[in-house]
């Protein structure tokens, strides 16, 4: 070994081909570790790595499931009072129906063959049916006003951002005003003008969610703005709307979208918040807010009505909250997450 070990002088070792051994049972024409990855599969990617944002979305996926058919599986309405008709010919209100009581009803009891699984209300109505209705009123208020209010704001702030000065002074100066004001003062004012319902709380909510928006939306346009294609468009002739909507807009999508994650929450709650001091959903329409309203009313005498929406709000604001922190780690990753 010594002297094989002596005789293989680096210096004048000459290698032949009997040295190397082709490797032709495995593919290595592409480094599957470190393969090329367009940005948004790389988002994909880290999202899916995310078990909090996985979590979160398997929540929402859910609630949104149960909003749809929900109420569908139950033969009773949101708005119908469950009664049936007993041995001498009297009409009898299923009011205040525990869960237990309709899981644990006897043969002989008339509601045996229905069951209420969040059971009834005060005034006879089926919990499920009204907890998924107004599950379904929450999110459709949530949604609609965070697409406009994302429109607006992300157009507000880019504009701003984009020209700057004066114009950017004064588009500003308005944000503070609008801002500065709080959300009762404009509820309150709206309630003498608008009759309440989902309308008032759509434009109670349009009126103040763009702001955030507009913010993220101006501060992503003023660090872009003076990257090297922009000021290449600008040479060439383009018109500002084009750059600010064709260029800039794609480059700026990720912390919006963050955003809107982290919206949907608050206009949530808002909604729940509003209709719980009584100027949002009333009655006979349902939403979160109402029924947690009415739950509470009723708490004393009836007070496993206030659960199922109560559960139901915390975990649409868990679950999208888990989604939001899921986008704004994945499209900004940390070096040790890569």
């Amino acid at each position: 070994m010594a002297e094989a070990t002596a005789t293989l002088d680096p210096s004048t070792y000459v290698p032949t081909p009997e040295d190397f051994e082709f490797l032709t049972d495995r593919d290595i024409t592409m480094d599957k570790n470190f393969a090329s990855m367009s940005y948004w599969k790389g988002v994909f990617v880290h999202f899916t790595r995310n078990r909090r944002a996985m979590v979160g979305l398997f929540i929402v996926a859910v609630i949104i499931l149960l909003a749809i058919f929900g109420p569908i599986l139950s033969p009773y309405g949101y708005k119908d009072i469950v009664s049936y008709t007993d041995e001498a010919g009297k009409q009898v209100v299923a009011k205040g129906i525990s869960p237990a009581d309709s899981l644990l009803a006897p043969a002989d009891d008339p509601f045996a063959e229905h069951t209420f699984l969040f059971g009834t209300d005060d005034l006879g109505r089926d919990l499920w049916t009204r907890t998924w209705q107004g599950a379904r009123v929450s999110l459709v208020i949530a949604f609609i006003t965070i697409f406009i209010d994302m429109i607006i704001g992300m157009s507000y702030g880019l504009i701003s951002g984009y020209f700057g000065g004066a114009v950017d002074n004064v588009m500003q100066r308005v944000v503070e005003v609008a801002n500065s004001v709080p959300r009762l003062v404009i509820v309150s004012v709206l309630a003498i003008f608008m009759p309440k319902g989902m309308g008032l709380v759509i434009v109670a909510l349009l009126l103040t969610e763009w702001i955030g928006m507009s913010k993220i939306a101006r501060a992503e346009m003023l660090r872009i703005k003076e990257e090297e294609y922009v000021l290449a468009s600008r040479t060439l002739g383009a018109g500002s709307l084009h750059i600010i909507f064709k260029q800039i807009l794609p480059n700026t999508i990720g912390p919006i979208i963050t955003q809107m994650m982290f919206s949907i929450p608050t206009a949530i709650f808002t909604e729940a918040f509003l209709s719980f001091v009584g100027v949002g959903i009333v009655l006979p329409q349902c939403s979160i807010g109402s029924l947690i309203e009415s739950g509470f009313n009723n708490i004393t005498t009836l007070p496993y009505q206030i659960l199922p929406p109560i559960i139901v709000l915390a975990l649409q604001m868990l679950g999208f909250n888990f989604i939001g922190d899921g986008f704004r780690e994945a499209l900004a990753p940390k070096l040790e997450d890569m």
